[in-house]
């Protein structure tokens, strides 16, 4: 069977970022208050990357963001250092937001993109984001989409997530602003940070995850799948450092 090509690449132009978190995703306790996704802290300096967290790369780029895992003034962080490059880290995760709402984390860009905007694909790059990747589910999408899905599925051999939504440090977007990606309206990015005032510092975000995507996609969210961080500057070709810090989920504010 011959695919519609024009069908299938707008969707996995952004979707394919989530194609390694469809399968083999990690199951862990959930009885706890807290869930630790993210505990750079006690790892040492120079380790290989945490329990549960591999890169994720893209077929088209060659260049990628080096990530590793330093001391900084005595707290161990993930530092990413992006040069006209794209790549991630990723956690294949199963959580339900509707029991762990909220996520917090810590981080800190030294600056932001002359020439990035939210608002176009060339300027589609962040110094610093977090990736909520949500499971599919066939019952959120229409007859078009679930088409498209199944085309994926075909090429790929299973499902991608449904979309997702970005938490990211924009260049110049409000704070607050909630806009599709310049791929693709099935993954939704929220400007948690933007311009250059808090640069150069920690910056402490929490977001509740269950009402942020009702926000965006005006309905419940299924199964998270996966969560990611990345910094990328291969649209602008410009270049940054950014510091991760520990990443949790909690069940309530």
């Amino acid at each position: 069977m011959t695919l519609n090509r024009t069908i299938v690449i707008p969707l996995i132009a952004v979707l394919s970022v989530f194609l390694s978190v469809a399968g083999g995703a990690e199951t862990v306790s959930q009885n706890n208050d807290v869930l630790h996704i993210g505990k750079f802290s006690e790892a040492d300096p120079g380790e290989a990357m945490p329990a549960g967290w591999e890169p994720l790369t893209f077929e088209d780029i060659d260049q990628h963001t080096d990530y590793r895992l330093v001391d900084f003034n005595g707290r161990t962080v993930m530092r990413a250092e992006s040069d006209a490059s794209a790549s991630g880290l990723i956690r294949k995760i199963r959580i339900d937001p509707r029991k762990y709402p909220v996520i917090e984390w810590r981080w800190r860009a030294i600056g932001v993109y002359e020439n990035g905007d939210v608002s176009r694909k060339d300027g589609d790059d962040y110094p610093a984001r977090i990736y909520i990747a949500f499971e599919y589910a066939p019952d959120n999408v229409g007859f078009f989409e679930r088409a498209k899905f199944k085309a994926i599925k075909m090429i790929h051999g299973e499902y991608p997530p449904i979309g997702a939504i970005n938490y990211i440090w924009a260049s110049n977007a409000p704070d607050g602003k909630i806009v599709p990606n310049a791929y693709t309206d099935r993954v939704k990015m929220i400007v948690v940070e933007s311009g250059g005032e808090n640069t150069g510092t920690w910056v402490s975000e929490s977001r509740n995850i269950l009402e942020d995507y009702k926000t965006a996609f005006g309905e419940d969210p299924p199964m998270i799948r996966g969560i990611a961080i990345m910094t990328d500057s291969d649209n602008t070709g410009e270049s940054t450092v950014t510091y991760y810090g520990d990443i949790v989920m909690k069940s309530a504010e």
